[in-house]
């Protein structure tokens, strides 16, 4: 069941971080309730909903969010609810009769989620972003790329997922304790620019004690250094290289047949290019499988550099179940794993149309309430 059953979340419906976040806690066993206005907007990808993972394993409806009756539906579900995650522009919820102050006003312990990319206030709250946007002006997307070419997006890991849902995640479990025990909610505002700038601490640092140059390729994290970079293989493929720390690098080097003696410095970055030269040299004379299996069970922190789907067969893959599928669609298995309460086993992804009679009434709202909802227009 896992160790959030019996937890009921209401999500309202977005593209990106809030779905992920609420995606997380279904994995957990949370009771998630998605909603969905009844005329979806532009989401920015067209795709057949089963495909949509982020909104597997919970429930679904689709209702009217113009008319009285539909908010006043969704004001009830909020009262049956411990948390509420939202990702709209700051000032949505609030128009819409939604805001904190009335749910919490209704009821007390709701632990209330914002995910925004700026923030609640401020000069760009109401600004339009994405990912690589709250990105670029944290100071990561700089970091992020080849010597001296531009910057490279890494896909939308780091804002929306990393920045965004985890912390959100974190922030709702962490006033869902607080809650519990006080029996007060709170309401948490989760900016992706806030977290991308958390998840920049390290190289915050790095950079004050003099050990992190501004150009991109030239540190030791970025793919400048020799020891924390890919080398392409002889049938065009990769191998991902980290072995950091100086015995690690002495297990990679006596594997590739090279004399650790008879090689550049790996502690001068002047000669970083000159030893990476060597390394990739030897490499590209033999294929990606040769390499893994000949680095296979070793400290040298060699590994290969799988696409998707060579990820979803790989041997880690099977030993440790990283996928699963539900509906006929592999996704991603829940993670982290408990010792005790497990986690639940994902489902697929409903269809909020057809979804929303069963989804209302699993929540609770009487059989009447929702065929009158029906009849009127207000629900699908």
């Amino acid at each position: 069941m896992g160790p959030l059953s019996g937890i009921r979340v209401l999500e309202m419906s977005n593209i990106g971080p809030a779905p992920f976040c609420g995606m997380l806690l279904a994995d957990l066993g949370a009771d998630v309730m998605r909603v969905d206005r009844l005329a979806r907007g532009d989401l920015g990808f067209a795709m057949d909903p089963r495909f949509d993972t982020l909104n597997r394993g919970k429930q679904a409806i689709a209702i009217d969010l113009k008319s009285r009756e539909g908010l006043d539906t969704v004001r009830d579900l909020a009262r049956r609810a411990d948390m509420l995650i939202e990702g709209y522009r700051p000032g949505v919820m609030e128009k819409l009769g939604l805001g904190p102050d009335v749910l919490l006003g209704d009821n007390p312990r709701l632990v209330y989620g914002r995910m925004t990319g700026w923030g609640q206030k401020g000069s760009l709250s109401a600004m339009a972003g994405h990912d690589i946007n709250y990105i670029g002006i944290a100071g990561a997307l700089a970091s992020i790329g080849p010597k001296g070419e531009a910057p490279v997006p890494p896909l939308n890991l780091v804002g929306d997922f990393g920045g965004g849902s985890l912390y959100l995640a974190m922030g709702l479990l962490a006033a869902l304790t607080e809650a519990m025990r006080t029996g007060k909610g709170q309401v948490i505002d989760a900016a992706m620019v806030d977290g991308v700038a958390s998840l920049m601490a390290m190289h915050i640092g790095f950079r004050q004690a003099g050990i992190w140059n501004l150009e991109r390729g030239s540190n030791s994290v970025d793919g400048g250094a020799p020891y924390y970079c890919c080398y392409k293989t002889s049938d065009d493929k990769y191998m991902a290289a980290g072995p950091v720390e100086q015995r690690f690098y002495a297990i990679m080097i006596e594997k590739l047949g090279l004399d650790l003696s008879q090689l550049p410095d790996r502690d001068d970055p002047a000669r970083w290019d000159e030893l990476k030269a060597i390394i990739q040299a030897r490499f590209a004379t033999r294929t990606r499988e040769a390499w893994t299996a000949l680095f296979h069970g070793t400290d040298a922190c060699v590994t290969p550099v799988y696409d998707l789907d060579e990820a979803q067969q790989s041997g880690i893959a099977r030993e440790r179940g990283l996928f699963v599928e539900a509906d006929g669609v592999i996704a991603p298995a829940p993670a982290p794993r408990f010792s005790r309460t497990g986690c639940s086993t994902p489902g697929g992804t409903v269809d909020p149309v057809g979804a929303t009679a069963a989804s209302l009434a699993n929540w609770g709202v009487d059989q009447s309430t929702i065929a009158r909802l029906g009849y009127i227009g207000v629900i699908a």
